[in-house]
């Protein structure tokens, strides 16, 4: 599934991601990592033995969420990417990912490096996409239809300035 380019945009520029996991025993996991974006696919890094790697194992599906937080709830925005990781552990792939990664977040290879001894790098494909907001820009309020929510209790209403 390709990304429409207000997604693609929205996860390539925001810095962290939540990604949920469900095991064989079937608690969700949820937890925020540092990912990017390449060729349409959402990658992240981890060490092999974290519990987001275990369950990825058992089950590939996988949940990740890039939103951006506003109490100005006119600038709200958001994308849910479902779908089907692989995990990567090593050669010449995790190599090029982890580059990206270190692009993009240059603190890594000091603060959290990810070495093919020890961590995983993980391609999410997506299979569906939902996305908030993204219609209109964060500065301005959303249409009309979108605040009709708000006037039938669907959802809490924004703040008074």
């Amino acid at each position: 599934m390709k990304l429409k380019k207000s997604v693609a945009e929205l996860v390539q520029w925001e810095r962290v991601c939540r990604v949920a996991t469900v095991g064989r025993r079937g608690m969700p996991h949820l937890v925020p990592v540092c990912h990017v974006l390449h060729g349409g696919k959402i990658y992240f890094a981890s060490g092999d033995d974290g519990r987001k790697v275990k369950n990825l194992v058992e089950n590939p599906r996988v949940t990740v969420t890039i939103d951006c937080y506003s109490d100005a709830w006119a600038g709200l925005r958001g994308v849910m990417v479902q779908g089907t990781a692989k995990l990567i552990e090593r050669g010449p792939r995790f190599r090029r990912i982890r580059a990206l990664l270190y692009k993009k977040y240059p603190q890594d290879p000091r603060e959290a490096a990810v070495a093919e001894s020890d961590s995983v790098v993980t391609e999410v494909t997506p299979v569906r996409v939902s996305s908030w907001g993204l219609d209109y820009p964060p500065w301005t309020s959303p249409p009309r239809h979108a605040r009709a929510g708000v006037r039938a209790g669907l959802t809490a209403p924004r703040p008074s300035p």
